[in-house]
């Protein structure tokens, strides 16, 4: 066995004992007594942070059921605060308002707790099954029940707790961090200042998250799983010339003990690499500086974040220069913030963890959800993740090797779903056929469909004037919802399956106009379009999106004129969420029932 075959070993081992720690702590809620957490066991304190009201109240809910059944350790305080409302602040001005938050709450106590947060407050624009009830509920290919998002972030954090000092660590809700380190080490969160873990990646993914410039170390000891290093200086999504400019690229060299995270699809390994970051730490009289400074400025009318604006303030060779950069004229208050953070938090201490064996993943996009949960072999090894987890489907699907991925589902034994597509919380029917690399989130599809590949489907119930609606959106795999134009005549750039949405929109008796749009009219994209038909039933809906996926296929003609229209923008605004999930819940019971009867029968 090679020396990445064992650190690949050894990181799975670490992935299924931390796993299995959280279990345990989901067992002990099971029992009759529903046994708490002890003091200094686990987290005091659980932020999740909404984005605006109708996402608080969708999170509460979840949270809520998750709490009814037992899924998550009891002793804890859970709460969903919500940004203020106006502009959007960003994660790090929802930072500082949940600092906030947890002295308004918590008075002077909040001085000894520990506290996790979880940034989850954004529309998940580019995996927009994860809208409607939030990144941080994205279910995941494993466990039962089935796994999400924040279940796993408590799993692989269960460790932290007992050797953090009280203060806060701030992560975000799409990312899973694996580790492993010595038998007889542990990861401290007990230094003044910031404290952030280091994941080594290649110089591709650097450009794209933060990178560290580190100090030398103290003793030149050699190279271990796990190291505490000073930070001279952050990178926020640096070029490739400025890693090498600043010294944050490091050569692998013959005795290097640890094979590199992948790019996303790619087999091969880079020599070089950099420490690129994921989650970090500050003490609690960090945290009161913070919250000083937020009470001075009486509010933010700037997009903050957390990473690029404070990590960038701290390190001994951090300089006020960054504040200038990507500003434009609209973002002219940022500057004037970043400036005034950088006087606050400079001279700060910033320590690194080093974590050599260790993976990052990101399950923020349909690109990046697809390939995890189907062909990426290493995560199904680490995580366990399942082709069939908690669902009722043909028995072939987990004999093939790059398998679909069902989740939560029930699926007609004479319907077909390609390798390399998800389907979660869904009904598909006997005259169902899925093609290749596509979501199905959400629906229940009784027809004859044949959904052609890179298709991404998902329903959502809405509430309209007191009234139970339903609402199916279809987009492509890869297109971007993010995109926007500043003006009509520039429509013809929004991209839908690939081809210009002004081609499509003359096959649906549809015109450009301001009314097709909902939203800031200086802002069109795809996400504020108006096109996804209102109808009264589950199968009405799909049978309208199936009509748009079918006139795309075929450039033919489909009316959308005689039906009431929302754009995504206004579902999330009508969303219902009690009605979505009491389906996911009628699904729950159905697949309980139908797996009992398959035991009885053997």
């Amino acid at each position: 066995m090679s020396v990445s075959d064992v650190a690949e070993a050894l990181l799975q081992r670490a992935t299924r004992e931390r796993l299995e720690k959280f279990a345990k702590l989901r067992e002990n809620a099971l029992l009759s007594t529903g046994r708490t957490v002890q003091t200094g066991e686990f987290w005091d304190t659980i932020v999740i942070t909404a984005v605006d009201k109708k996402q608080e109240i969708a999170y509460q809910q979840q949270l809520s059921a998750k709490l009814k059944r037992k899924e998550l350790p009891l002793g804890v305080h859970y709460h969903i605060f919500v940004d203020p409302p106006g502009p959007k602040i960003g994660n790090g001005g929802s930072t500082l308002h949940v600092l906030q938050c947890l002295e308004e709450h918590y008075g002077d106590k909040w001085d000894s707790l520990t506290v996790l947060l979880i940034h989850s407050g954004g529309y998940s624009q580019r995996l927009p099954n994860a809208s409607a009830l939030g990144k941080i509920f994205t279910a995941l290919p494993f466990g039962d029940p089935v796994y999400q998002m924040l279940d796993l972030k408590l799993a692989m954090y269960i460790d932290f707790p007992i050797h953090m000092n009280p203060g806060v660590l701030i992560t975000c809700a799409d990312d899973i961090e694996l580790y492993n380190i010595g038998a007889t080490d542990f990861i401290r969160f007990d230094q003044p200042g910031f404290t952030a873990l280091a994941h080594p990646s290649t110089l591709t993914i650097g450009m794209s998250h933060g990178v560290f410039v580190l100090e030398p170390p103290l003793n030149m000891t050699e190279e271990g799983e796990l190291e505490y290093r000073f930070c001279h200086r952050f990178l926020h999504k640096p070029s490739i010339e400025s890693m090498y400019q600043s010294g944050a690229v490091y050569k692998r060299h013959n005795c290097q003990t640890y094979e590199l995270p992948r790019d996303l699809g790619s087999s091969n390994v880079d020599p070089e690499y950099v420490y690129t970051d994921s989650l970090f730490y500050i003490d609690h009289s960090t945290a009161k500086l913070l919250l000083g400074f937020y009470k001075q400025l009486g509010m933010l009318c700037c997009e903050v974040d957390a990473y690029g604006d404070f990590l960038q303030a701290v390190g001994s060779g951090a300089t006020q220069s960054y504040a200038e950069n990507n500003v434009t004229k609209e973002e002219s208050g940022l500057m004037v913030i970043r400036e005034k953070l950088f006087t606050l938090l400079k001279g700060l201490p910033f320590n690194v963890i080093l974590l050599n064996n260790s993976k990052f993943y990101h399950i923020g996009t349909t690109q990046e959800c697809l390939f995890h949960f189907t062909s990426d072999r290493m995560l199904k090894l680490e995580m366990g993740f399942l082709p069939a987890v908690f669902s009722i489907c043909p028995n072939s699907i987990e004999d093939l090797g790059k398998s679909p991925c069902i989740i939560h589902s029930i699926l007609n034994s004479r319907c077909s779903v390609a390798p390399g597509s998800v389907v979660e919380y869904s009904r598909l029917g006997p005259e169902v056929s899925l093609g290749t690399n596509s979501i199905i989130s959400g629906c229940s599809i009784d027809t004859k469909a044949d959904i052609p590949p890179n298709t991404f489907l998902t329903t959502l119930s809405m509430r309209i004037d007191g009234e139970l609606m339903y609402v199916s959106m279809v987009f492509g795999i890869e297109d971007n919802l993010k995109k926007n134009v500043t003006n009509l005549a520039d429509t013809q750039l929004l991209s839908f399956f690939g081809i210009s949405l002004e081609q499509f929109l003359e096959l649906w008796s549809l015109k450009v106009s301001e009314e097709l749009f909902s939203g800031n009219k200086t802002r069109l994209s795809l996400w504020t379009v108006r096109i996804f038909p209102v109808c009264s039933t589950l199968s009405d809906s799909m049978k309208a999106s199936l009509g748009i996926l079918n006139s795309v296929q075929n450039k033919s003609p489909f009316k959308l004129n005689g039906f009431k229209r929302l754009s995504v923008e206004e579902m999330l605004h009508y969303k219902d969420v009690e009605d979505m999930l009491k389906f996911r819940q009628q699904l729950y019971e159905e697949i309980s029932l139908l797996k009992q009867k398959e035991k009885s029968d053997l």
